[in-house]
């Protein structure tokens, strides 16, 4: 069964001995953000803070801090599962005659419950606040100790494209400059960006903006997914629960919300009023220049009884983002192999922080072949903004990264193996010669081809046949060693 809620993920992750509850004082501001960097560098539980200093809101954080808590939190045994449905329903085909339409019903059936569902009432809202309300209410960190400000940092913001009606649930952190307002870090890039945007090109003054804090692991987790645009989240979160996703409409503003959320702030962004956001010590480990960004005016907060916070923080990796990260690493690459076959494995090591770094494994099949992988890549989604790509064999474990730089460093001539391209670059992205426009980087590591102008012989890797190892191995045990 779907959780429900944050509440039943919180009882799920302390059954598998997977949460540990803090029943002491801690200060928000630093100490939450110490621990929390502690445990998840010692691979340790998800954090349940009963008492944050100056709030009587207990704080989660670190919950999908590890594998076994993204598997715990998709309610898997292996986050391979899910890409394995994906799989099966992408290649799902109705067969002729009547007997084979009966027996795809199910299925079908299946489909049709992915949707999200609309109620008249929930959860989030047992407690509605259209005036005395504050966000200094809720217990919300300063992460690090030179961020501008505090910041709510696992939002689903809600925003429709005013051209389609369709709705978006993106996760942009929320600087709280007083008691009403925050930042709306829309990058460029992103769909809320595009609302704004379009919003403008209307001629609008104002766009509705609702954000959800704390729901079941599978809603939060659906807004950080590389989505094309207009597809709408709740209903990836449908699929990955496997349950709808109950929304309720919101009290002041046109936008639903899932209906069992713990906090819900209602509101709206003035469109062409910016103001400064930041700095903010981000997921690359270093703090993220201050710079301009709209303004989201919250008019109501609505909660459940007694919420519970939720939160992450970011920063020099792994971090609680990096698992996230791995999820949609493993979920996804089934997705691109259905684009590019030739991909066998892709790796996206922590210190690359998502997007300064991808290996790709591929079974190359014509000179070039490397290259046009990696144009591909440039040219997909979200992974435009891959700052280096490493394209090698697929006898190469791309998970295995003292393999690839073995081999890749051994097989690379820099000057013909090494290609630059200039294009869109990631917002957080500090070394780029402009704001979201930069260069990028391709190395074909791959064993070269005649046909790609080598004409050596490509000498074969050292290694000891398995029969020999095998009997070293009792020989070995023999020995004491």
């Amino acid at each position: 069964m779907a959780y429900r809620d944050l509440r039943e993920f919180i009882r799920a992750l302390e059954k598998k001995h997977e949460l540990k509850r803090i029943p002491f004082e801690v200060d928000t501001a630093l100490e939450i953000t110490e621990f929390a960097d502690r445990a998840v560098k010692q691979g340790g539980p998800a954090l349940l803070f009963e008492k944050p200093k100056g709030s009587t809101m207990p704080v989660l954080i670190n919950e999908f801090a590890s594998m076994r808590k993204m598997e715990i939190a998709l309610e898997v045994d292996s986050v391979e599962e899910v890409a394995a449905r994906i799989v099966e329903f992408l290649q799902m085909r109705v067969p002729e005659g009547l007997m084979g339409k009966l027996k795809m019903l199910p299925k079908l059936a299946e489909v049709g419950a992915f949707f999200p569902k609309i109620v008249s009432k929930g959860d989030c809202q047992e407690v509605v606040r259209n005036d005395g309300f504050s966000l200094f209410d809720l217990p919300i960190l300063k992460c690090w100790p030179e961020d501008g400000g505090r910041y709510i940092t696992l939002p689903l913001v809600f925003s429709r494209n005013p051209d389609t009606g369709k709705r978006n649930c993106g996760m942009y952190r929320l600087q709280v400059f007083d008691e009403r307002t925050t930042g709306m870090h829309w990058q460029t890039h992103k769909q809320g960006a595009e609302h704004y945007r379009r919003s403008q090109h209307q001629g609008s003054k104002r766009m509705d903006v609702a954000v959800a804090i704390g729901a079941d692991p599978a809603t939060m987790y659906s807004a950080i997914m590389p989505l094309p645009p207009d597809l709408d989240e709740m209903m990836i979160a449908g699929f990955l629960r496997q349950s709808p996703v109950e929304m309720v409409k919101c009290q002041t503003c046109d936008l639903e919300v899932p209906a069992h959320a713990e906090i819900v702030l209602e509101g709206y962004v003035e469109l062409g009023e910016l103001r400064t956001e930041g700095p903010f010590g981000d997921h690359t480990g270093f703090y993220s220049l201050a710079d301009e960004y709209p303004v989201f005016h919250v008019t109501c907060m609505t909660h459940r009884k007694e919420p519970i916070y939720a939160t992450t923080i970011v920063g020099p990796p792994p971090m609680e983002d990096y698992y996230m990260g791995k999820a949609i690493e493993r979920i996804f690459l089934p997705l691109m192999r259905l684009q590019l076959p030739e991909v066998r494995d892709i790796a996206m090591p922590a210190e690359g922080v998502f997007h300064n770094l991808i290996l790709v494994a591929i079974r190359k099949s014509y000179p070039g072949h490397a290259r046009k992988v990696m144009h591909s890549i440039w040219g997909t989604g979200q992974a435009m903004f891959s700052k280096c790509i490493v394209v090698v064999d697929e006898d190469v474990d791309v998970q295995n990264y003292r393999e690839v730089a073995w081999k890749a460093l051994n097989h690379i001539d820099p000057e013909r193996d090494i290609q630059f391209v200039m294009g869109p670059v990631d917002s957080l992205d500090h070394a780029s010669r402009l704001p979201n426009y930069g260069s990028k980087m391709g190395i074909d590591a791959t064993r070269k081809w005649p046909g790609e102008g080598f004409t050596r012989p490509w000498p074969g890797v050292i290694g000891i046949p398995a029969d020999v190892k095998e009997r070293v191995d009792a020989l070995w045990k023999r020995a004491g060693l």
